[in-house]
């Protein structure tokens, strides 16, 4: 994967990993709220060894991405740096975007003008989810606004986020999120004032982008994390509502973040959705092989 910079909406720079062959069918990844473009380093490699064209962009506020200057993260900012990314591409691409990722996707899909996609993949994401699961997560990313004291203190505040995962042995991946100011000390790579747009109502959001489901006609598969604190079987059954169409999967063991929890059987499952809702054998820009694997995904309620 090389770093490449795309110009964003109002003229952000937007950091993206790309890899795969260029003429290849084009994928974007889009992570999740806090995270970079790292936590797709598994998922990415799978998706390019399978022929694909990936491109996996730090979200604007996050990573190598630049800030805002004014503090706008509204999904419809979001949205629009997509909007201009894709516009790079040879075709439509695959969106597949976790959390505040798979929202942004949402919003440019199914906008009133809407992105051109070849499919979309929502990973634990849907209109409407579970209000303490959201609070969870915010309440974690606003802790610690001072930092900590090394990268060490950081590991052990995701391990207490996150308990069901085993401590990695090693921080180095951590570090990518990380950076060190003049003060010495560490701070999570993305704007606080994200926050604060997050913070919003995020009712008139859930409105925004229930409409935007509804519009929805490309391919649309959700993954959900079995034990997932923010999607429930309710708000499955919502979203197939809003979207007949749609395919919902269970990943065994998964939590909200599916592709750190059980990254094997969340490929495979994007894996599968790609050959059999997607790309038809000798379709236009498929891949010449899809390498498929056994997954403990299932359809979902």
């Amino acid at each position: 994967m090389k770093l490449k910079h795309f110009i964003g909406h109002g003229g952000i720079s937007i950091a993206a990993d790309v890899g795969g062959d260029p003429q290849a069918a084009p994928i974007v990844l889009l992570h999740g709220g806090g995270q970079t473009r790292h936590s797709w380093k598994n998922a990415g490699r799978r998706l390019v060894a399978a022929g694909y064209r990936v491109i996996v962009p730090d979200l604007r506020g996050h990573g190598d991405s630049a800030w805002s200057p004014d503090g706008h993260y509204a999904l419809e900012s979001l949205a629009e740096d997509l909007r201009a990314l894709v516009a790079t591409l040879p075709a439509p691409p695959v969106l597949i975007g976790a959390s505040l990722g798979g929202l942004t996707a949402l919003m440019a899909a199914g906008g009133a003008v809407p992105v051109p996609a070849r499919a979309l993949v929502l990973v634990d994401v849907t209109p409407r989810m579970n209000e303490d699961g959201v609070g969870r997560v915010l309440a974690f990313m606003s802790a610690h606004p001072d930092g900590f004291a090394d990268i060490d203190a950081a590991a052990d505040a995701v391990a207490h986020y996150l308990p069901h995962r085993p401590r990695p042995s090693s921080t180095a991946g951590l570090a990518k999120n990380l950076r060190q100011r003049h003060d010495g000390r560490f701070y999570w790579h993305w704007d606080p004032r994200l926050l604060s747009a997050r913070g919003d109502d995020r009712a008139s959001d859930w409105a925004k982008l229930s409409a935007c489901a509804a519009r929805l006609t490309l391919p649309v598969l959700l993954l959900r994390g079995a034990r997932s604190e923010l999607v429930d079987e309710e708000h499955v059954r919502e979203l197939l509502s809003l979207v007949p169409h749609a395919r919902a999967v269970l990943i065994d063991d998964a939590h909200h973040m599916v592709a750190g929890d059980d990254n094997d059987n969340f490929s495979a499952a994007i894996l599968d959705f790609l050959a059999a809702d997607v790309f038809a054998s000798g379709s236009a820009m498929a891949p010449p092989c899809t390498a498929q694997g056994g997954s403990r995904g299932h359809p979902a309620a």
